[in-house]
């Protein structure tokens, strides 16, 4: 008996350098070019370019196709192989060893005249494959273009600066494309504190628009879905873009990057030029597939609503007009005080009970200098950011629970309603603790972090009782699969 050779896709084999910049598994190069039309790769002269390639997956499998489809039009297979590869598929390099890993994927060599290259017209190393080591603009420490560093990235030539081609200013190929097709780099080390970092990806999206390809499709991070750090005009730009025709969401990362956690999930959409109307979205999970054509704004809102099964209950709660539960949620640092605040152990009548992380502590009263009417109010208490790995159904949120008279908080927290009456605080609890206020949540919650702009869709309540998600469902007259879904989705909170 002859045993089956197993011969795996090298590129499936590729372990990323971080999760700043990844590679681009060939079955999911495979399914964005699923979304173009298939006549593209029948017509020798359709132009395609890859603005970040990093393992050459997408030339190479557009290679394929274009191989396959122009087979009639050139029969002979070198000729094909040099037309395709010297007058169809360009590429710009991130790095310089992406370019040589991306030669190698595409010509079969590292260098792209060389002895084992296919192609046998081109003159040069580089081929159609462009690395460029290009520098930063910098102005007032940053630069003008990607937003980088100036400390961070101001580098000599033997350290990598991330000053990608693509996104500062440099026509690599002075051309009209037809397809733009990519995954980029997603973020760069800001300089902040505890690895701050600042998305990049976005730069690449509406620098592709300006070229005006015929199509564009790219796979991105999801949490500009709900903006912040850079992305709220990139965000009002995107939901407004009637030429999106198609979006695919992924709220779990793995399901196309395997092993790579990306908090809020990732997507990857179609961009088409000549196309105005609605967007055929495909939202993913791991046990099931929906897929609807809408747009992707609802009526007088800013945010995308992620799951096409959740359209519905969130217009059935704007149809009550509520004021959203966002008004009574503090900003970030409700009393002024840092995680890295220095706390005693033990209290005396002047101090403070601070909550804080990792360890809990008591605080001079004189040094709290922000909303210092609060600290002798009951209020409730909720972690600023919460992260789940992948874990379904989800929590969403950390445990609220009630701040009492003389009680603060550090960053760790934000404050909510701060009152004199102990019961409200409670009965505000036990709303945060059901499954369809966390629902809500999870619409908009893209990151670990949950400032007050997480809360948005979730309407206000009478907080003289507690609730249940019994007279909630009720309240909003949730159909039985609306309700399974919500049940679903999220865990309980005991």
């Amino acid at each position: 008996m002859i045993k089956a050779i197993h011969n795996p896709d090298v590129l499936s084999c590729l372990a990323n350098l971080s999760n700043d910049e990844v590679f681009t598994p060939p079955n999911l190069a495979n399914a964005m070019l699923d979304l173009l039309p298939q006549t593209l790769f029948e017509n020798k002269e359709t132009k395609f370019l890859d603005p970040c390639a990093k393992s050459g997956v997408f030339l190479r499998e557009i290679a394929k196709r274009l191989m396959t489809g122009l087979k009639d039009q050139i029969p002979d297979e070198q000729e094909r192989i040099d037309h395709i590869f010297t007058k169809q598929l360009f590429g710009i390099a991130i790095t310089e060893l992406t370019g040589l890993l991306s030669r190698r994927s595409v010509y079969c060599s590292k260098t792209a005249n060389g002895k084992y290259s296919v192609c046998t017209k081109f003159e040069d190393e580089e081929g159609n494959i462009k690395f460029l080591r290009t520098k930063h603009t910098w102005k007032d420490g940053r630069c003008v273009y990607c937003g980088a560093s100036r400390a961070e990235y101001d580098r000599g030539e033997a350290l990598e600066s991330h000053a990608y081609t693509f996104i500062h200013g440099e026509e690599v190929f002075k051309m009209q494309f037809d397809v733009i097709i990519g995954n980029p780099p997603y973020q760069l080390s800001d300089g902040g504190a505890q690895a701050s970092a600042s998305p990049i990806y976005q730069y690449f999206v509406e620098t592709a628009k300006k070229l005006q390809p015929r199509y564009l499709t790219m796979i991105i991070p999801a949490r500009w879905y709900s903006g912040g750090k850079g992305l709220d005009d990139f965000r009002d730009t995107m939901l407004h873009d009637t030429h999106i025709r198609v979006l695919h969401d992924y709220f779990d990362s793995t399901l196309c990057f395997p092993g790579v956690d990306l908090s809020g999930g990732v997507c990857y959409f179609l961009w088409d030029r000549d196309h105005a109307g609605k967007c055929i979205v495909t939202n993913t999970r791991k046990d099931s597939e929906t897929t609807a054509e809408r747009f992707l704004l609802m009526e007088n809102d800013k945010t995308f609503v992620r799951f096409n099964e959740s359209v519905g209950i969130v217009e059935k709660v704007k149809r009550h007009h509520e004021e959203s539960f966002a008004k009574i949620v503090s900003a970030r640092k409700p009393f002024g005080l840092v995680t890295s605040v220095k706390l005693d152990e033990l209290g005396n009548d002047d101090s403070v009970f601070v909550y804080a992380y990792p360890h809990n502590g008591y605080l001079d009263r004189m040094n709290i200098a922000v909303n210092t009417d609060y600290i002798d109010k009951y209020k409730v208490f909720i972690s600023y950011a919460y992260g789940e790995r992948g874990d379904f159904p989800y929590f969403v949120l950390g445990k609220p629970f009630v701040g009492q008279r003389n009680e603060c908080c550090t960053e760790t927290y934000l404050l909510i309603n701060p009152c004199d009456n102990k019961q409200t605080c409670e009965n505000i609890v036990s709303y945060i603790k059901t499954k369809f206020f966390r629902f809500l949540v999870l619409l908009v919650k893209n990151t670990q972090h949950a400032t007050s702009r997480v809360y948005q869709f979730v309407p206000m309540q009478d907080f003289s009782k507690p609730w249940t998600d019994e007279e909630l469902y009720a309240k909003y007259k949730l159909s039985e699969e609306e309700i399974q879904f919500v049940e679903s989705m999220i865990r309980p909170m005991e």
